[in-house]
């Protein structure tokens, strides 16, 4: 164990001094890779054939292939150039997306190609659209990354290789061959709060960036032991208070945040817009006071039936009111991450009060905490004034996936658990925690204890 962990040691420290030189490869870098004092927006474009490709051969849901045409993909890129001119973006394409030969996709294929080129944007590899460990084993996994990535090398040319991938959903294991074996240390690999709704589950993680445990991908490393040097990030930024249900409980979108579906797809663009720029404001404006950078990311499939113009809308609106914000790909991003922390020393906090607007309770104000140890969450009724502990999930505990392909709940439910689908998960006030915990809130949050 302690070859090994001084092995990595002097890998990492290897890597973090020819990732400058490696990065100047890619146009998708970054002007700047200061994460503190910054505002960053991620943006994922999936492209696939399947709605949920199982595996290589098998699929799930609805085939999507006129859906997929050349001018869609055109008139979404220019969307994204005129509402943020300069940005770059991150295409994730399924496996049947990078094989299907049909001429659509030969031409969306030459297309992200010539956009990686023009825009700096990122072209990369989605196993399982987003839900491969749901259905495939860790070595089928295993497999897709490697030949997945392998076709996006051919495609892009030149020596390409993407600085990070899309998942969804993937566990620890297979984010640790992709570090280890393809050397890749970013992995959109975790969807914050998804619990009853699509095809998998996995609420437990923080929402910024960490590295995931060897125990489990939504528990941060705890230390050299369990380390997995890549970047977990998640996949969607959701409005905190929508997100603590479950599934469609009371008639809401738990996933209800930037989301076009949720928003743009729910409602007129109006209350769509406002309810995105709600959310993205949690970030940049007091996200950023307390964090000191703020990072917001969306994910759009190219199939949805859902106007661009509300696309443009949003990134526009984005670039008025924030105008340093730093549009940059996945990869960029979670490296510029990668950088500046060395272990979880993360210590995220987020502060709401409600739009009004679906889930987003307008009565309700919700904080979070989120470190290497745990993640807290704390209601206040406006109404009323009485705060309680909605969420309260250990990450100093033991964890264990499940084995891959066996099921779809890869949820991580600490002691409360912020989906209230136990009976243990009654909100309390945070006086009513075991002493061992409020000792532990107390180390990172004295002033709360009080």
């Amino acid at each position: 164990m302690i070859n090994r962990s001084l092995q990595f040691f002097i890998l990492g420290v290897a890597f973090l001094a020819l990732s400058s030189c490696e990065n100047e490869k890619h146009k998708e870098s970054p002007k700047r890779n200061n994460l503190q004092g910054n505002r960053f927006l991620t943006f994922n474009a999936i492209i696939r054939v399947n709605q949920i490709e199982v595996s290589r051969d098998r699929n799930e849901g609805f085939d999507e292939r006129e859906l997929h045409t050349p001018s869609r993909v055109k008139a979404y890129r220019e969307a994204i150039a005129k509402g943020f001119p300069g940005g770059s973006i991150t295409w994730a394409l399924s496996w049947l997306a990078l094989h299907d030969t049909t001429s659509n996709y030969q031409q969306i294929r030459d297309l992200v190609v010539a956009y990686h080129h023009t825009y700096g944007d990122e072209v990369t590899f989605i196993p399982g659209a987003f839900f491969a460990n749901a259905y495939n084993s860790t070595e089928q996994v295993n497999q897709d990354l490697h030949d997945g990535l392998a076709k996006v090398s051919s495609i892009v040319g030149d020596n390409y290789r993407p600085q990070s991938i899309v998942a969804g959903f993937l566990s620890a294991k297979n984010q640790d061959y992709l570090s280890k074996e393809e050397g890749i240390h970013v992995c959109q690999g975790n969807i914050w709060s998804q619990f009853a709704i699509d095809n998998q589950d996995g609420d437990g993680a923080p929402s910024y960036p960490f590295y995931p445990s060897t125990e489990h991908f939504c528990k941060p490393a705890q230390g050299l032991d369990d380390f997995i040097d890549c970047v977990n990030l998640d996949g969607w930024t959701m409005d905190f208070l929508s997100a603590r249900r479950q599934g469609f409980a009371e008639g809401f979108n738990s996933r209800m945040g930037v989301g076009p579906i949720e928003t743009l797809g729910k409602y007129d663009q109006e209350t769509g817009i406002k309810e995105m720029m709600h959310t993205t404001a949690i970030h940049f404006d007091r996200g950023f006071e307390l964090n000191g950078f703020a990072w917001v990311t969306n994910c759009w499939e190219v199939s949805l039936p859902i106007e661009v113009d509300g696309l443009t809308r949003w990134l526009s609106e984005i670039k008025e009111r924030w105008p340093d914000v730093q549009l940059i790909t996945q990869g960029a991003f979670g490296l510029i991450w990668r950088e500046n922390h060395m272990t979880n020393d993360f210590d995220y906090r987020f502060e709401e009060k409600g739009s009004g607007i679906g889930g987003s309770d307008a009565d309700k104000e919700i904080r979070w905490f989120m470190n290497k140890k745990f993640r807290m969450a704390l209601l206040n009724d406006l109404k009323t004034g009485d705060e309680m502990v909605i969420d309260f999930t250990r990450y100093d505990k033991i964890a264990e996936e499940p084995v891959s392909g066996s099921t779809r709940n890869w949820s991580l439910m600490g002691e409360i658990n912020q989906k209230q689908t136990r009976p243990q998960d009654t909100p309390i006030p945070i006086d009513s925690l075991s002493s061992e915990s409020k000792t532990l809130i107390s180390t990172y949050y004295p002033e709360l204890n009080k």
